[in-house]
């Protein structure tokens, strides 16, 4: 009976389903509208409403439905739910429906009923710092107001999850909520908790089935992807250094820390093992590059069929454990290497340059390098393009390949000499344009040469005018008639300088330094009103004025000129300069100005002209100085208090310079090497040099001086370079009875800014780590109890050193790099004494900051290891402050 009843019941809902599915509702009256979905029937849109909008526009809306009043619809049917499905597609709605509200003389009345997604108000994120928040923010880089869709979540959720992955933390969880804004309406907030865990280094990489190169020495080639470091110190060897070592760091610690030591050096005794270790974090995607980089590695060793088998990464304890099972194949060589298409050059020509000949290991690495871009030499490419031949085109095939032999087939495409049409130069906006063409080695009617290129290119750096980062050769061949055109694209930057200081030096007065350097001076506008924006610019000429005053102590005035292009036809450059400087005795003790002073007045002229010979990056420059000091009861290092000296003298500097850039250096190299000549007064002056006191001898001053200097910049990999240098110096007189006299000589030490020395004509050597002057000999004439006429400064000098740059900011507003250096130097003030390998040694690191209207500011701080004369003990820690560029 229960069942009879129970089938009953179904078949009465059933009906009561199927009358409803038959029956809309209007609202404007209890009527049922009678609609029979099983019969479609066409009707009139006569109205469409919208409800549930509280953002969006309704209007906006009906139009993406696609339905529109006047519309003829089958109800049920298509159009309905077309018009949903348009609406859904656009990814701002959460839900939608469309109901029939009225039906009446064949018409419809629909009501879109909707719910908007909510809108992206603000992304907040939880368990990170502020800097890992703002890249997090960048990372995610999602747009406020944005519609906060499903995707959008797990975009900002991967986004989070792959920037810490990236930053070695593999097991970091990341919880992405949506919130409701309060504040706004329809607002939503994105809240990002993360919980980074710890960072996952590797353990331990093993390269299984490497039998033919050392592992070692193949994972080293893994440069992002590398195990801990680990030094190990044996017990035997090590015990009793280490109990030495432990009593020495002890001293520097109060008796507090007595049981602490006491516990770590038994537990240094009893263990005997010490483990450093720089870890090495994963991060997935240099682990593919790594790989790629352990493949090629093997290529470059004459393993060409070498490769990955497979790899498995796994954590163990908290680390991960790499194992890569490599396939190392056979090792390959050359056996024949054949030229073909070749016309312009032989056979021999061409293996010349290639350098890679039968018999060789087989390296596709160095091939390529050989046949396309060589930095460091020339290469196939560079010797057809040089030439040219813009089109060159070169496909080294391998033809055969038997046992461990590679033939090799090398077809070549000469294709036609290009000659430069038109050639341009935009962006110069303050310079004139004959200055930036005069630099220019592509000229129209050339052939195109990529040498020439690269080298204007390095001209136009070393103006100091332009962003050497933006120089832009902008090449367009015309294959119709192989032409190119030319244009050079630069871009403007601030070359003039100022050089402002000041501070007040108690008794001294007030002391302040104002220079101004203006690098792209225009002489030839100087009575042009016009051209003063504030000063006429434009020619490239240079022009610095410098005043320095210590109060009444010391003052200094210089003006100088420089014309880099006389005539402006040839490279050959024109200066001159003047300066005037006193210096006011003063009484250190009773804080009084004496009655002495020491005045010097010096003017140069100079004239330098680019060599064709040995090659166009050398130069030539003559100038001839005279100095006139002029001593007044004044003691100083002379060697005498009272008379006035002359100093004339010829000047030759024989230079080379390849440097890419002036500000920060990839590569090239500068050395120049110069004699400074006196005439030999000595010769005709008559008068006993033995017995003559210092202010008869120096009134002509003698000498002849000879100073060497080079610097060599590498790239080591990336924007990191290393810079090598290397400075002689040497002063002698040509008679041995006239002696060596006081100008000229060098002082070491410090930054290399000795500040008042420089009146007497001294050459300051900076060697950071130790004090300013530090290395300044003492020519002590026998006299114990007077030293007036004792001689500071060396007759020579040695340094070397290297530094390892890295750059923090590339930016022409302001070039920063920091590094790190190493070097030695020392000074003689007897040639019997001058040993190069008796230097003092420094090691340090530092910044230099380059803004164009300040030039270079540096600070180092440096550590001397040696003790000089004088001290005790050895120099230790120095900082150095250093404003504009150190030549040595």
């Amino acid at each position: 009976m229960r069942r009879v009843l129970l089938i009953v019941l179904l078949v009465l809902v059933g009906q009561s389903m199927y009358a409803q599915a038959r029956w809309g509702w209007n609202n404007n009256s209890s009527k049922r509208l009678e609609i029979d979905y099983s019969n479609p029937k066409e009707y009139e849109i006569a109205e469409i409403t919208v409800e549930g909008a509280e953002t969006l526009n309704k209007s906006a809306l009906i139009s993406l439905s696609g339905l529109k009043v006047g519309d003829k619809i089958k109800i049920p049917g298509e159009g309905i739910s077309g018009a949903i499905k348009k609406l859904w597609k656009q990814g701002i709605i959460a839900n939608v429906a469309i109901n029939v509200t009225k039906v009446e003389d064949g018409k419809v009345w629909l009501t879109i009923h909707l719910t908007e997604r909510p809108r992206l108000t603000k992304i907040e994120i939880q368990g990170v710092n502020k800097t890992q928040e703002k890249e997090l923010q960048d990372e995610i880089d999602q747009v406020r107001g944005r519609v906060l869709t499903d995707a959008v979540r797990k975009n900002a959720e991967l986004a989070t999850k792959r920037y810490f992955v990236g930053k070695g933390f593999l097991d970091a969880k990341v919880n992405v909520q949506v919130e409701k804004d309060s504040l706004i309406t329809n607002g939503s907030r994105l809240v990002i908790d993360v919980n980074k865990g710890r960072k996952v280094h590797i353990n331990r990489i093993r390269l299984l089935g490497a039998t033919e190169l050392d592992p070692a020495k193949s994972k080293k080639k893994m440069k992002k992807t590398r195990e801990k470091v680990r030094v190990r110190i044996v017990k035997e060897v090590t015990q009793e250094a280490i109990s030495v070592k432990l009593s020495d760091i002890k001293t520097f610690f109060s008796e507090s820390y007595e049981a602490s030591w006491k516990d770590l050096k038994k537990y240094l005794n009893d263990n005997v093992k010490l483990n450093f270790f720089n870890a090495s974090k994963f991060i997935g995607k240099e682990y593919e590059n790594d790989k790629a980089a352990l493949v090629a590695y093997y290529n470059s060793k004459g393993y060409r069929d070498a490769r990955i088998l497979g790899d498995s990464v796994y954590v163990v304890n908290g680390e991960v454990n790499i194992d890569i099972k490599m396939y190392e194949g056979k090792k390959y060589f050359y056996r024949d290497i054949k030229w073909v298409g070749n016309y312009i050059y032989t056979d021999e020509q061409l293996n010349k340059v290639l350098k890679i000949g039968k018999g060789d290991v087989y390296n596709r690495e160095l091939m390529d390098k050989r046949l396309q871009f060589d930095l460091n030499d020339q290469d196939i490419s560079s010797l057809y393009m040089d030439n040219g031949y813009l089109a060159f085109r070169i496909n080294p095939v391998e033809v055969r390949v038997e046992g461990d032999s590679i033939d090799v087939e090398m077809r070549i495409n000469e294709g036609a000499r290009f000659k430069l049409s038109n050639v341009a130069v935009s962006g110069n906006d303050r310079t004139n344009d004959h200055v930036v063409y005069r630099e220019l080695r592509t000229l129209p009617g050339e052939l195109f040469s990529r040498r020439d290129i690269i080298r204007t290119q390095r001209e136009l750096s070393s103006l100091g005018y332009f962003d050497p980062e933006t120089i832009n050769p902008d090449v367009k061949p015309n294959m119709n008639d192989e032409t190119v055109d030319l244009t050079w694209e630069v871009v403007e930057r601030p070359s003039d300088q100022i050089e402002l200081s000041g501070g007040w030096g108690g008794a001294y007065g007030f002391i302040g330094t104002l220079g101004l350097t203006f690098n792209n001076f225009s002489f030839g506008n100087f009575f042009n009103k016009e051209a003063w924006r504030p000063l006429p610019t434009g020619d490239g000429q240079k022009l610095s004025v410098r005043a320095q005053a210590n109060g009444k102590q010391y003052q200094s005035y210089s003006i100088s000129f420089q014309e880099p292009w006389l005539g402006g036809r040839k490279p050959q450059s024109f200066s001159a300069s003047f300066s005037y400087s006193n210096q006011r005795e003063f009484n250190y003790n009773t804080r009084e100005y004496g009655s002495g002073s020491l005045g010097l007045f010096g003017i140069t002229v100079g004239l330098g002209h680019r060599l064709k010979w040995p090659d166009d990056n050398f130069s030539l420059n003559n100038s001839i100085s005279y100095y006139r000091y002029d001593v007044k009861d004044y003691y100083t290092s002379l060697g005498f208090s009272d008379g006035k000296s002359n100093n004339l003298s010829f000047t030759s500097t024989l230079s080379r310079y390849t440097i890419d850039q002036p500000m920060y250096p990839r590569g090239g190299s500068s050395f120049s090497l110069s004699v400074s000549l006196t005439p030999p007064y000595s010769i005709w002056r008559d008068i006993d040099y033995n017995k003559a006191d210092n202010a008869e001898k120096y009134k002509w001053v003698e000498y002849y001086k000879i100073m060497f200097d080079a610097k060599q910049y590498t790239k080591v990999v990336g924007n990191l370079v290393v810079e090598t240098k290397a400075h002689f110096g040497f002063i002698n007189s040509y008679k041995k009875e006239a002696g060596i006299g006081p100008f000229e000589r060098y002082i070491m030490g410090g930054s290399g800014l000795a500040g008042q020395n420089v009146i007497l004509g001294t050459e300051v050597i900076a060697l950071r780590g130790y004090d300013d002057a530090a290395l300044t000999g003492i020519d002590d004439n026998g006299t114990p109890n007077d030293r007036s006429d004792d001689i500071e400064g060396g007759v020579a000098y040695t340094k070397v050193g290297a530094e390892l740059r890295y750059p923090v900011s590339l930016n022409p507003s302001a070039t920063i790099y920091v590094h790190g250096f190493v070097e030695a130097g020392n000074t003689w003030n007897d040639y019997r004494k001058y040993n190069p390998f008796d230097l003092y040694k420094s090691a340090g690191f530092g910044a230099r900051i380059f803004m164009p209207a300040f030039g270079l500011i540096g600070i180092d701080w440096g550590y001397g290891f040696d003790d000089i004369p004088g001290q005790l003990d050895a120099s230790g820690s120095q900082f150095h402050f250093t404003i504009g560029q150190q030549l040595r």
